[in-house]
């Protein structure tokens, strides 16, 4: 298929697969949902990219795992956290904000919200769509090494992950701060490696003859998202809600993003 027709198959699927999970959302009160449907809907692009795309059988194969399992692993770390749970604290604020002018309004103004993602999902593919439209011969270094930068960011993200897991699940951190492993070292060591993978993506994309430099601007977009508007400034807004001022004092000992060596002496 081309790669228009792929790219436009790809907004049918995400928009059909956002609108499904939005009502999910909206019959259980818990618009949290989106979470898991944004970083699931990756794993569905990459088959669809994996598949029909007119690039090199490997090199299709190579970005659809890349994406495909690093959105699977997302998904399922979400899930665990968001099915069976009440709605998580950023989404119970949103009701709060959009709700002042009745459900109806809150409801519309929601489902934006969800197709705010669907086209995040579709704009942040552009590394993948390029990769599975090239019909270069032979995988370059380049390639390779944004595999392996891959490897690397998917296990760090899997570590800290499974860090503040262990930490929440002891009853007696209830109301605590995680200030341990790579927890110690950075405030979002999750963020870090998730944006390390927005970063393999683009090594991938800029092999592509001529316009893979474009690929470059997706890590670009993920490092905005992350730093100024929905995910370290709404993490940190909730968690200085919930745990107050000793969050403020992890604030001042522990980088923001960079995983650096706590700071002793506080500001």
């Amino acid at each position: 298929m081309s790669t228009l027709g792929l790219f436009g198959l790809s907004i049918a699927l995400v928009v059909i697969s956002m609108t499904l999970i939005f009502l999910i959302g909206k019959r259980t009160h818990n618009y949290s949902y989106v979470d898991i449907g944004w970083s699931g809907n990756f794993a569905l692009i990459a088959v669809l990219y994996g598949l029909l795309g007119e690039g090199l059988a490997e090199r299709r194969l190579l970005i659809a795992v890349m994406y495909g399992l690093w959105s699977i692993r997302l998904a399922w770390h979400l899930g665990q956290r968001v099915i069976g749970h009440p709605e998580e604290g950023r989404y119970v604020e949103l009701r709060r904000k959009w709700g002042l002018n009745g459900d109806a309004a809150f409801h519309r103004r929601m489902y934006r919200f969800y197709m705010i993602q669907a086209a995040l999902n579709v704009i942040l593919a552009w590394p993948m769509l390029l990769a599975a439209s090239d019909p270069t011969p032979e995988l370059s270094i380049l390639e390779w090494i944004g595999a392996g930068l891959w490897a690397v960011a998917i296990i760090g993200e899997s570590v800290a992950d499974a860090q503040l897991n262990r930490f929440k699940a002891n009853p007696s951190h209830q109301g605590q701060v995680c200030d341990r492993g790579l927890w110690a070292w950075s405030r979002h060591p999750n963020y870090f490696f998730e944006w390390l993978i927005w970063v393999a993506y683009a090594l991938v994309a800029l092999s592509v003859p001529s316009i893979g430099w474009t690929g470059l601007f997706m890590p670009a977009l993920m490092l905005y998202f992350l730093m100024k508007v929905t995910g370290i400034p709404a993490t940190e807004a909730q968690a200085l809600r919930s745990k107050g001022a000793a969050y403020a004092d992890y604030q001042a000992r522990t980088s923001v993003f960079i995983p650096l060596p706590p700071r002793s002496n506080r500001s």
